[in-house]
């Protein structure tokens, strides 16, 4: 199976990190941010940067709809996971018109309400998976997984 990971930096790239024990063992590409944590940690994995910052800044979600398009063609991967934020966006919405699986994991801080991320490309995710009971009664469709402290 051929994964493409996506995350932004910080808090969003070390969730995605902690899955290591699942994507490790998979042919798997990446797609973030260069920071000096990420440079570090992906030296020996194929990385594709991202434009940022990608907060209302027009330009680069134009930029991140380009590298979205052109990575999901090239390397056609049979999932696309991704941790958030806005940087998946453009990733899920070529996903899911490819026909490629997508899975969204929201964050433990998102114990009420979906970020505006997941609340933006709900329709074009497979599989959304929430850490909090009360987060998944709002979204039913919702997967609970349970993190231990």
């Amino acid at each position: 199976m051929k994964l493409l990971l996506i995350s932004s930096s910080g808090g969003h790239f070390n969730a995605l990190c902690q899955l290591a024990s699942f994507w490790q063992n998979y042919d798997r590409q990446w797609v973030t941010f260069p920071t000096a944590t990420t440079r570090n940690y992906l030296a020996q994995e194929k990385v594709h940067w991202a434009f940022g910052p990608t907060n209302r800044n027009f330009p680069n979600l134009c930029r991140n709809l380009g590298l979205a398009a052109r990575i999901i063609h090239q390397e056609q991967p049979d999932m696309v996971i991704t941790t958030g934020a806005g940087v998946a966006v453009p990733f899920l919405l070529f996903a899911k018109l490819l026909g490629i699986k997508t899975v969204f994991i929201e964050s433990f801080t998102r114990v009420n309400d979906l970020s505006l991320s997941a609340k933006l490309i709900l329709p074009c995710i497979d599989v959304l998976y929430v850490q909090w009971e009360q987060l998944q009664q709002r979204y039913p469709q919702a997967k609970l997984i349970k993190v231990s402290a």
